[in-house]
């Protein structure tokens, strides 16, 4: 079976200092990913690279065999917060219906279908009632939602998200683990960059353990390991050891 993301020796370079060592990485379809690691490991730089927003010193990427190029349309990302103007002048329904547009025609407008999957979406995220609002009015973890929601308008079969939980109510994270989970059970693939290691074996499938170069990557609890953690984090891994007490 064709992998959903192969990625072969991938390596980028900021300012002449290596981000990302040769990177390989098989993710199959269906399975929910959280790329972990400390900060300035390269997780959304890694990310990045894979989807062509920056360039790549070398390596190859395909999804489900495919360039990037080939398989755009079918391919959902979603930036960190702080990479999306909050001020635009646009509504909450405008902004998922945007999702829409990688399915349309050259110069065709959305129409009444294109705009009932809107509110579909919308109404998974629990943010339908908030669809006339500004999307700078909401809270941080309502703006996630409709950002979640406008990846999910996409019907996109392999979704990216930036640390989506950053800033996010606990409600709103409940809300939305149970969507990407649910999405993964249909057989999305799914990718997120993650910083809270004390729910990352709950939420994923897999993680990909990320500090310039792959550390480990597999079965959650597989990588979630102190021999690997220790490796990618310096300071002491406090967490873990109040994961394992409980566990004990």
């Amino acid at each position: 079976m064709i992998p959903a993301i192969q990625v072969s020796e991938l390596s980028v370079s900021y300012h002449g200092q290596k981000a990302i060592q040769r990177a390989d990485l098989i993710v199959e379809k269906g399975k929910l990913v959280g790329i972990i690691g400390p900060n300035g490991a390269g997780k959304s730089t890694f990310v990045k690279a894979m989807l062509s927003l920056i360039s790549r010193d070398g390596g190859t990427v395909r999804f489900q065999g495919k360039s990037f190029k080939e398989m755009r349309t079918s391919i959902a990302y979603m930036p960190q917060r702080n990479e999306i103007d909050w001020d635009f002048p646009i509504t909450v329904f405008d902004t998922v219906l945007i999702g829409t547009y990688p399915t349309l025609g050259f110069f065709k407008n959305p129409g009444k279908k294109e705009k009932e999957w809107a509110r579909v979406c919308l109404k998974k995220v629990g943010m339908e009632p908030f669809s006339k609002k500004q999307i700078g009015e909401l809270s941080g973890g309502q703006q996630q939602r409709v950002f979640l929601a406008r990846a999910l308008a996409q019907k996109a079969e392999i979704l990216f998200l930036d640390e989506p939980f950053a800033g996010v109510d606990v409600a709103s994270e409940a809300a939305m683990i149970a969507l990407l989970k649910e999405l993964a059970a249909d057989g999305k693939t799914i990718l997120v960059v993650h910083h809270d290691l004390s729910k990352a074996t709950e939420y994923f499938d897999q993680l990909l353990l990320l500090n310039k170069k792959v550390i480990g990557f597999g079965d959650a609890e597989t990588v979630f390991k102190r021999e690997l953690l220790c490796q990618a984090y310096v300071h002491p891994l406090s967490f873990l050891d109040q994961k394992e007490m409980a566990d004990a």
